[in-house]
């Protein structure tokens, strides 16, 4: 398997070559992506991939289920890399349907150490009880679940003192919410994109005020 692996890298690698022969050197001079891209680790969802983007033109953070958690370094320091070294101006949240984290949050069972990766998605479950139970069935409620996490995590972003101090600074930065589907490969906004000045755009969910944030 690890030796089918080199033989579709050389492949691949090769190609590029040949179609630009000054691909890897470009690459290999500067990072210069354009977009930071906050994402589910489902194998399924790469962020280059779904968002036919090239490698250098999107730099990427993945856990399970695209969690923003206030204290998660890895997260914050990827954030601040990318704002502060990289000057991405376009920093994307993006779930996806059919996600087995937000699956694993709905369930009465245990998932040892992603019970508690996972409880930002339980309190927003909770928060939103009353809307999740108007879906037509199980399916449906994890759909929304994963909408309503991925409006939470932009929120989330913009509140941290990175944003906010690039935003005093007076940098052009939003922060946007996509969800992407399994079954059909489209990606769709969520009408949740913040920028300077911390306005949350009206969407489906309401005004800014309307939005009981946790």
């Amino acid at each position: 398997m690890l030796r089918d692996l080199f033989d579709r890298n050389r492949a691949w690698s090769e190609q590029r070559q040949a179609d630009d022969s000054g691909y890897f050197s470009r690459l290999a001079a500067q990072q210069a992506p354009e977009f930071f891209w906050i994402g589910c680790s489902d194998s399924r969802v790469p962020a280059n991939v779904v968002a036919g983007l090239d490698p250098g033109e999107v730099f990427v953070h993945r856990n399970v289920a695209n969690v923003v958690h206030s204290a998660d370094m890895n997260l914050l320091s990827a954030l601040e890399f990318a704002v502060e070294a990289l000057a991405v101006r376009e920093i994307i949240v993006c779930g996806h349907y059919g996600c087995g984290g937000v699956k694993a949050a709905t369930e009465d069972m245990p998932h040892g150490l992603a019970d508690h990766w996972l409880e930002p998605i339980r309190r927003l479950a909770r928060a939103y009880a009353v809307d999740l139970a108007m879906c037509a069935s199980d399916e449906a409620r994890r759909d929304k679940l994963s909408e309503l996490n991925v409006i939470e995590g932009v929120r989330r972003i913009s509140e941290t003192p990175i944003l906010q101090k690039a935003w005093r600074c007076g940098t052009n930065l939003r922060v946007h919410g996509l969800i992407y589907g399994l079954r059909d490969g489209r990606l769709t906004a969520l009408d949740c994109s913040i920028g300077p000045g911390h306005f949350l755009n009206e969407g489906v969910y309401g005004s800014a005020k309307e939005r009981p944030w946790l």
